[in-house]
């Protein structure tokens, strides 16, 4: 359901305790997270497209990605080091700041974690749906995975105004859907981000125009 690069595929390959499909999503996100860090010149960077920006077509165009990625992101990544420096986050890791910040600090380190997330979750080579014990919790939760689809489609559309939809974890492993304003994250409430959508309007407008609902029903495909 994900798709990892090389240095996160050898971590989880690391990992030698039998885990369940949800506990292997969960220590993906956090060494995704983890690995979000100030550089060695105390700044953080633009992370590199694990794709070429036309690989997501046509469900998502080579043009939203290229604005989305070298604009949008790029420009929260210049507000965060812009905005950190003499403060007490100028060295602090990408997931602190979001935990214990606040104002323009929180919402453009927020973002960035979120679009780091967002997108290295997409793949050209999709099945559509996972397997194995995460398809298992997912159905344990909510009854079927088309049912789970409904439930997060339908809360990703009904976001007011722009934000995210996630699907985290608790520290059990028992499995929510989290609406999350602006650029908060579910790391906020204690959880673990495992899927999130963009319901920005940046992120989908050139191809769905108003039709929100659409780009979550076709964002399938490539996760």
């Amino acid at each position: 359901m994900t798709k990892l690069n090389n240095n996160l595929k050898q971590s989880v390959l690391k990992l030698t305790t039998p885990l369940s499909a949800v506990t292997i999503v969960l220590a993906i996100a956090t060494l995704l997270v983890g690995n979000v860090k100030a550089q060695d010149n105390g700044k953080f960077k633009l992370m590199t497209l694990p794709y070429s920006t036309d690989a997501l077509e046509p469900v998502i165009s080579k043009k939203t990605i290229e604005l989305h990625h070298s604009k949008h992101l790029n420009g929260y990544v210049n507000n965060l080091n812009r905005l950190i420096v003499g403060t007490k986050f100028e060295n602090a890791d990408l997931e602190t700041i979001v935990k214990k910040s606040k104002g323009a600090i929180f919402n453009n380190a927020g973002q960035i974690l979120n679009h780091n997330l967002y997108f290295t979750q997409f793949t050209s080579q999709s099945e559509g749906r996972p397997n194995g014990k995460l398809l298992k919790a997912i159905e344990n939760t909510w009854g079927s995975f088309e049912n789970f689809q409904k439930e997060f489609e339908k809360a990703g559309a009904t976001v007011f105004g722009s934000g995210w939809v996630w699907l985290a974890a608790d520290k059990k492993g028992n499995l929510k859907i989290t609406q999350e304003a602006n650029g908060s994250n579910p790391i906020t409430k204690g959880l673990k981000p495992i899927l999130g959508i963009d319901v920005w309007e940046h992120a989908y407008y050139l191809d769905y125009q108003n039709r929100r609902a659409e780009h979550l029903k076709e964002v399938w495909k490539i996760i």
